[in-house]
């Protein structure tokens, strides 16, 4: 039998790669990426008990895992495109064309930018690309940074920031227009932020948001919310202040930012510089499913998971034949889900193989996923439930069709 394809070498990948090769099946990785671990690398945070989840480390033992169980894994190899023939599934790269009857998509997320006017500028970059420079490359963004946009990736990383050393004078807003309308919001981002508040170390931002349970508290929350920010890791959290630009001549100096209404409205006359050598923009992650797309499978938009994700069940299959996914492809989930997915993906995949000999083992990995789903400490969208369950049925409407065209 040829070898089972896996395209992507993160925390679902490697996890399924591991459980597929221990059940006596070949597994070749594909991974354009120089290091394995996708954007579990970057990750660094303490957790409720005291423990610290460390990417790097995490990785590694995923990586090491795999190798001594016999998966080939080809890194600094991007693939172009896939299709499938006669059951088969072909797996474009520059070297070679690989061929399988089972492939696994895991290739995570990607980082939505912001618009905001000067971000061309040397020294402005993504949330993300700065914690990879500080946690996986041990390389400072700058001194001094402003973090423009208000969500739970920017706050996670403002966290890893701060244990690298590095100055985060705030974490603000950017200007809100139509393409900014939500993230430029301070409602909606305070409905965001509420659901990350057990992060804080701030004994006032933990007790206020507990009494933030209505729309009319929410509102009046917003509406008496400091001018200056409430200090989370003591770096202001400003929910009343956007970016209107961002300057310098030939790299980033500093930000202007503004007092805005509850509403978003940016209110004239108060604007001030913040001065700064680099600046990050955090606008959330999506699904990066390009290739599920090239592939052929439907596709959904569905917010509470990040975007669009491809149509898949709780057994991580899809409509295809032979296709599955797993991790963030399927929406915007933390690493612990992730490898629960891609142990599921890999029983899945072992299961099509050896008669339904991996019935049990498979219900109750879907069954650990939802346990891992409801201990998460990091949630990117708090409605991810009522996502999946939309999915669930557009699965179901998707099958009904096909059954009685």
């Amino acid at each position: 039998m040829s070898k089972v394809i896996i395209i992507g070498a993160g925390p679902a990948g490697l996890s399924a790669a591991i459980t597929i090769a221990e059940n006596g099946l070949n597994v070749l990785v594909i991974d354009e990426y120089m290091k394995p671990g996708g954007r579990l690398l970057g990750q660094l945070y303490e957790e409720p008990n005291g423990n610290w989840w460390n990417g790097i480390k995490e990785s590694q033992n995923l990586f090491d895992k795999a190798v001594s169980t016999g998966v080939e894994i080809k890194l600094q190899t991007p693939v172009s495109n896939i299709e499938e023939s006669n059951g088969i599934w072909n797996v474009y790269t520059e070297d070679e064309v690989y061929t399988t009857s089972h492939l696994l998509l895991a290739t995570g997320a990607a980082e939505a930018p912001l618009p905001i006017p000067g971000w061309t500028l040397p020294g402005v970059m993504s949330v993300g690309a700065a914690q990879v420079m500080t946690n996986v490359h041990r390389v400072k963004p700058g001194e001094r940074g402003v973090i423009v946009g208000v969500n739970v990736l920017s706050s996670a990383i403002a966290m890893e920031l701060k244990l690298a050393g590095i100055d985060v004078a705030a974490i603000t807003l950017p200007k809100m227009n139509m393409v900014t309308k939500e993230s430029g919001n301070p409602l909606d981002v305070m409905n965001s932020l509420l659901h990350v508040s057990h992060m804080a170390p701030s004994a006032f931002v933990k007790m206020g948001s507990k009494l933030m349970k209505n729309d009319f508290l929410k509102r009046m929350g917003i509406t008496f919310f400091p001018k200056n920010g409430v200090k989370m890791w003591d770096i202001p959290i400003m929910l009343r202040k956007a970016v209107v630009e961002i300057y310098g001549e030939s790299q980033v100096e500093g930000v202007t930012i503004a007092t805005i209404s509850p509403s978003g409205d940016i209110i004239p006359g108060t604007e001030e510089n913040i001065a700064a050598d680099f600046v990050c923009i955090a606008g959330g992650l999506y699904p990066l499913a390009e290739l599920a797309a090239v592939a052929g499978c439907p596709f959904y938009h569905v917010e509470e998971l990040g975007g669009y994700v491809p149509l898949h069940n709780e057994r991580m299959e899809t409509v295809l034949e032979g296709l599955y996914v797993a991790g963030n492809i399927t929406g915007i989930e933390g690493a612990k889900v992730a490898i629960s997915q891609g142990v599921t993906a890999g029983l899945a995949i072992v299961n099509s193989t050896d008669g339904g000999k991996q019935e049990a083992k498979l219900n109750d990995s879907i069954k650990a996923i939802e346990e891992t789903r409801n201990k998460a400490y990091i949630q990117f969208h708090p409605d991810v439930k009522a996502g999946k369950q939309k999915l669930q049925n557009y699965w179901n409407e998707h099958w009904k069709a096909v059954v009685s065209q």
